[in-house]
Formats: structure tokens, sequence, C-alpha cells
């Protein structure tokens, strides 16, 4: 038991929901606001901005001075012959749907920390945020075989209701594990795309495991109308496996040996993750959608600051 509870007390390997609500203060100057700062992943080349939050038609009434030319309504002017403007105003709020990969895939780390903890911080980090910034917050928690739906809300109770989902699927995992999977990515992207039917924002924090033409039709789909940002998360061994050494990966508890001597097994699991990113760096060109790198080696609050261009990153 005593070493159980150390086990699961290694926040490299593990998080619980107290941990993640941690995370919350900490993570105050992050913004997943449509203004970024300068120097901000999101305002890169090929980013795409985010929309932000929506307009909401008020109504229709006579121009007067100082009203933006841009919201003249020429129809109803030209019917009318008196100039008419249409007001709008800015949603109140807006869904966030959080998509968390805690699948054995993401049971993986060669350096400091597991990707499915570095997942499963972003998440929490982001999760913070979108509700700090007068959103809903809710999203998708999924492993191999457990999914947790949480709808969007407004609420800190809905906040600590999506923590600790993940913190209880992040808990569960352990190299023991053989599942026979019955969740997929692609089944967490549909059912996404029956929740975020316009304007929401869409992040997927993930290895990408198990992508394919499907996926593609999907991020096409969730990307039309919403923002959807993909944070793919990755550990440096899957592209600078040394050659010749024996590499023994543990939980703590179980291990497994990986002989990088075998003909060739370097290159390909190197070929693989290069194909994988790849691909979803010709979607992110194709649909506009931005992709955010995490890599294993650093805390995830260090590098969210430093990609979203915030001073106190790494």
């Amino acid at each position: 038991m005593a070493q159980t509870a150390t086990y699961l007390s290694d926040t490299r390997i593990h998080v619980n929901a107290e941990h993640l609500q941690r995370l919350g203060p900490k993570s105050r100057s992050l913004s997943l606001l449509p203004r970024q700062p300068a120097r901000s992943i999101l305002n890169g080349r090929h980013a795409s901005r985010l929309r932000g939050r929506g307009l909401n038609f008020e109504e229709l009434r006579t121009y007067l001075p100082g009203d933006d030319i841009r919201t003249i309504d020429w129809k109803v002017t030209a019917r009318t012959g008196t100039p008419h403007v249409r007001v709008y105003t800015e949603e109140r709020d807006r869904p966030a749907l959080l998509l968390v990969d805690q699948r054995v895939s993401m049971f993986y780390g060669t350096e400091v920390y597991m990707k499915s903890v570095i997942a499963a911080e972003a998440a929490a980090i982001a999760a913070h945020r979108v509700l700090g910034q007068g959103d809903r917050v809710g999203g998708i928690v999924f492993g191999d075989n457990d999914l947790a739906e949480h709808h969007p809300q407004r609420r800190p109770a809905a906040l600590t209701r999506f923590l600790s989902s993940v913190g209880e699927l992040n808990c569960s995992l352990n190299a023991s594990l053989r599942p026979v999977p019955t969740v997929t990515l692609n089944d967490v992207l549909k059912q996404t795309a029956r929740l975020a039917h316009t304007n929401a924002l869409v992040c997927v924090f993930s290895d990408f495991d198990g992508i394919n033409d499907m996926s593609e039709r999907l991020f096409s789909r969730l990307s039309r109308s919403n923002d959807l940002i993909l944070f793919n998360v990755f550990d440096p061994s899957s592209r600078t496996l040394p050659q010749g050494v024996k590499l023994t990966v543990s939980d703590g508890d179980n291990q497994i040996e990986i002989d990088s001597s075998i003909p060739d097994l370097p290159d390909r699991i190197r070929s693989a993750m290069e194909d994988r990113l790849s691909q979803l760096n010709l979607w992110s060109r194709r649909y506009g959608f931005p992709i955010v790198p995490l890599t294993t080696a650093v805390p995830a609050l260090d590098q969210l600051l430093k990609l979203f261009g915030h001073p106190g990153g790494r």
C-alpha cells in the first residue's frame, strides 16, 4: 500500500484532481482570447487566428453620425430610402470543449514526464483560463475503454467535475494494462462534432495515435465553424532514439526493455512519428487550424507560457 501511494504521488507519472486544481493560480497570465501577445504561436505565419466570441444580432435602426459604415444594411437602405445599420452585441460567453487523451499510448515518457501527464496538465491549465475569462468549460476525457463527457458550463463546479475525470483516468494508467480498445480518437471527434455546433473553442490534447482519413474529415468539419487547436504531445525519444543501446522504460513498478540495436528499429520509430506529424501539419495548412507542440521534457505550464508569448515560459 505504501509503495502504491508513493507511486501515485509522483506527479511526473500520475496527477490527481487536487494537483490539477492547484495549477489555476499559476496560469492566470495565459490567454486563450483572440488578442494574443506578439510572440504567441497563434500569431505565426501559418496559424489561424482565434475567432473569439460570436455576435448576436440586436436590431435595425437608422444611421447616426459616427456609426461604422460597414454596418449599413444596404438592402434595407435601398428599400426605405433612409440609411439603416445593423446593431450587434458580443455573445456573453462561448463554449470550450477540451478533449483529453488518456489512452495507454499516452503512458510513455523517457525524460521527465509521461505524455499523459503533460496532456492532463495542459488541459487543466486551459480549463482554468477558459472559466477565468468568462467562458463555459467542458469537454471529453477518454481512455481506451472509458469516456467521460462534460457539457460546457460557466460554473466552478463544472471545472471541478472535469478535472476529477482527468485525474481519475490519469491515475488509472499503468504499464501492465493490455486493453482491447473500444474508444478511438475518431469516436471522440464524432461526439465533439455533435456537441460543437458553431463558434466553440475545441482543444485536443493528444499524441494523435491512430489518425486516418476519417480524422481529416472530422478535423475539417470541426474547424469550419469553430476554433480548433491541436496540442500535439510528443516524447523526445521518438525523434532522437540512440542507436545500439538498450533502454529500460519503467512506470516505477513495471518495466519493459527497448533494444535499439535491432536493425532499423530507431529509424522505424522515428519515421512513424514523422509521418504522423507531417500528416497533422498538412491538415493544419489545408484547414487553417494551429498545432501547439508539447514535449515531455519540460513542465506543461512553462511550455504554454512560452508558446503563447508570455514572460516566464521556458
